[in-house]
């Protein structure tokens, strides 16, 4: 008989195939709007595919990393309650598509991500900016920091690396407000990746250095996005970093809401995931992690990567279906 409380288990290894089953459904529900310039309807789509397919898992969940507050967002927002209110109480992080304008413009890294822990597991970070910094994994613990000026991270890495600042590429969102940043990191001979948005996919970069060729991510986004990309590096290994950035009043407000007392903390991978967490995404567009949706005629094929930070374990999944099932 299935527990109706928050006290049951979280059996991370069972609900790992539904969580993969859940990003790929919000992916596939946007496909057919990639490249079609419509960024709203795109995300739409993916959100109600996403929602769907939680309320179907013997879950009691309550999402912490959402589409925003209540009043803004109909479906996902922070807060709701989502499965079908039985089994293990759990939080859930999500971005039922990382990539909008990615994904309207048919450029590459577009993904829908989601990760899953026990309840209390993961910040309730609000919808504000954070200062971010990931390296990914085999390096000494703080061998970079926040406090450290653009030019010192990238000679501490490279000396921890045993190159030449020249050997190290720093993956950057192109943004105003990172002009000085990326002009100081030129300064050292250290290469820029250059994203224009998905700063989740970003930080994932980190960690698989050898195929994606990102030693490191640094700057500012979306808070709600670092939470996720800590889930992700919990799984895949490697130090990150955050600091809540607030803009105003409001902003503040929003964080103390959250029941965050100290403005100026800066947050470990660790301390933004507390606990053992499933983590999946599967590629919307292609790009250096997850190949794009393929379609042929007749069918359409997804993969998925699918991790639980408790194994370390990581699965590429592909799922071929005919296209008259995708609504079954």
């Amino acid at each position: 008989m299935t527990s109706t409380t928050t006290d049951a288990p979280f059996h991370d290894r069972m609900l790992s195939l539904g969580l993969a089953r859940v990003a790929e459904q919000a992916a596939l529900a946007s496909a057919s709007l990639i490249g079609r310039g419509d960024e709203k309807a795109a995300d739409q789509a993916a959100v109600n595919a996403m929602r769907e397919q939680l309320n179907l898992l013997d879950i009691k969940g309550v999402v912490v990393i959402g589409e925003g507050e209540r009043d803004e967002a109909p479906m996902l927002y922070i807060g709701e309650e989502v499965g079908s209110g039985t089994g293990p109480g759990v939080d859930i992080a999500l971005d039922p598509l990382e990539g909008t304008t990615l994904t309207a413009k048919d450029m590459p890294n577009a993904l829908t991500v989601i990760a899953m822990g026990p309840r209390g597991s993961m910040l309730h970070a609000p919808d504000t900016y954070m200062d971010k910094l990931a390296i990914g994994p085999g390096y000494p613990e703080g061998v970079v920091s926040l406090d450290m000026s653009p030019r010192e991270r990238v000679e501490a890495l490279a000396a921890a690396k045993g190159c030449a600042p020249a050997d190290i590429t720093v993956c950057i969102l192109e943004r105003p407000r990172h002009e000085a940043m990326i002009a100081e990191v030129r300064e050292t001979g250290a290469a820029i990746r250059l994203i224009t948005d998905g700063d989740v996919a970003g930080v994932m970069h980190c960690a698989e250095s050898e195929t994606t060729g990102i030693d490191m991510y640094m700057g500012q986004g979306g808070a709600p996005e670092g939470v996720l990309a800590a889930a992700a590096l919990k799984c895949m290994g490697g130090q990150m970093f955050g600091r809540l950035l607030f803009r105003n009043d409001d902003e503040k407000g929003r964080a103390a809401k959250a029941g965050i007392t100290d403005l100026d903390r800066i947050y470990t991978r660790d301390e933004m995931v507390t606990q053992d967490v499933i983590f999946a995404a599967t590629g919307v567009t292609g790009g250096s992690l997850l190949p794009e949706i393929k379609r042929q005629p007749g069918w359409v094929e997804t993969t998925t990567l699918l991790m639980r930070s408790k194994t370390g374990s990581v699965r590429r999944m592909s799922y071929r279906t005919p296209v008259d099932a995708l609504e079954t």
